[in-house]
């Protein structure tokens, strides 16, 4: 939806134009899966999907919110929240988080609409929780910071909503910079702009299949990295580097094992990734994603049959530099670094091959890399 058909919405649905419009993206990560929970390295880009929110603040802490995209309207007060089931879990988690952070909040009428795949592996929770805190921002005289801002939101997705994320989404979609993927270094919330290789372009790969992260086994794997951190007695194994891994693995259980070597492994393929990236190495940024899949589904355990086959068919295509599944896994989406020349091609014939291997209606689409969170021009 355009900025100015949610403008009109807005106003057949509250009867006046709406004072501000604001948006936050989706995300795609590059590499460095299930990494940010360990105060890891992780390299994302915001896309050019995002959540649309149009507003008119309020004089007093009522919201009225509309999900265009459902036509469902929720209402409560901004100091007072309380639903933690649906769609609207994520309105009242961002206002309880960003008043736990000293905020006052006002209300305000929003209608909302996005085009970020939902379950697919590209952080629609985190957009639409962006797209609310910069809403509450822009009702309530707020000064909009990406870092804090981000922080709020993971501590909505977290102790709200239920989901042990890490900080990479929310980050990547408040700081995100058009044109650039960000080195983000989840322990301090640095970044760092790194560009895409000349003359590649990033290709989303949606399989067609979904999955619930609160219903899935990602808080288990969370435990289960947890639980190698403390028997390799560190707080968090983005302090365990590769040698120090492979010296002391055999103290581990063998599945906590597992997990612990992709992570520890996955941390490195980050930072090796980012440096072939500055160097415009296409070739070795895609053997890193390559190797990156494989750990993932061999020792995290996070594929599933439709991204392995979508990954091994992106793999196989004349120009694909490289392809791995992203997001939290088990079903959703891949990514893949494609020759520019090659996109129309690869895109017409991964669809074709993917769709008669596994009998899924897939959805394949080049993105761009875009801004974090902000204001809504006109257009």
């Amino acid at each position: 939806m355009t900025a100015d058909a949610l403008r009109e919405a807005f106003e057949e649905r509250f009867g006046a134009p709406p004072a501000a419009l604001v948006r936050a993206p989706g995300r795609v990560n590059l590499i460095g899966e299930h990494t940010d929970t360990s105060d890891g390295f992780v390299l994302p880009m915001a896309i050019d999907r995002e959540i649309r929110v149009a507003l008119t603040p309020r004089d007093d802490a009522t919201v009225r919110l509309v999900a265009l995209d459902v036509d469902e309207e929720a209402t409560f007060e901004a100091d007072a929240p309380h639903e933690k089931d649906g769609w609207a879990a994520y309105a009242h988690g961002v206002a309880w988080a960003l008043a736990e952070a000293g905020h006052e909040l006002r209300g305000f009428d929003g209608t909302f609409t996005g085009d970020v795949p939902r379950g697919a592996g590209l952080s629609s929770s985190a957009a639409l929780e962006l797209a609310l805190a910069r809403a509450f921002a822009e009702a309530s005289g707020l000064a909009w910071d990406p870092r804090a801002m981000a922080v709020a939101c993971r501590r909505a997705e977290n102790a709200w909503v239920g989901v042990a994320s890490g900080i990479m989404d929310q980050l990547i979609g408040a700081c995100g910079e058009a044109g650039s993927a960000l080195l983000i270094d989840c322990r301090d919330l640095s970044t760092e702009t790194v560009p895409l290789p000349d003359g590649t372009r990033v290709v989303i790969l949606d399989t067609g299949t979904r999955r619930g992260l609160v219903g899935s086994a990602y808080n288990e794997r969370r435990a289960q990295v947890d639980a190698a951190a403390r028997a390799l007695d560190v707080g968090v194994l983005r302090d365990v580097d590769p040698a120090t891994f492979e010296a002391r693995a055999h103290e581990l259980d063998p599945v906590v094992r597992r997990r612990a070597r992709h992570v520890v492994l996955e941390n490195a393929r980050v930072l090796r990734a980012a440096d072939a990236m500055r160097r415009g190495d296409a070739a070795e940024m895609g053997r890193l994603m390559d190797a990156s899949h494989a750990s993932l589904r061999d020792d995290f355990e996070v594929s599933g049959p439709a991204l392995d086959a979508m990954t091994e068919i992106a793999q196989a295509q004349p120009g694909c530099h490289g392809a791995r599944m992203t997001g939290a896994g088990f079903a959703g989406c891949c990514v893949a670094l494609v020759a520019e020349e090659a996109v129309d091609a690869f895109v017409s014939e991964v669809e074709a091959e993917y769709r008669e291997a596994t009998g899924n209606d897939p959805a394949l689409y080049p993105v761009v890399a875009s801004a974090g969170a902000g204001r809504l021009e006109a257009g």
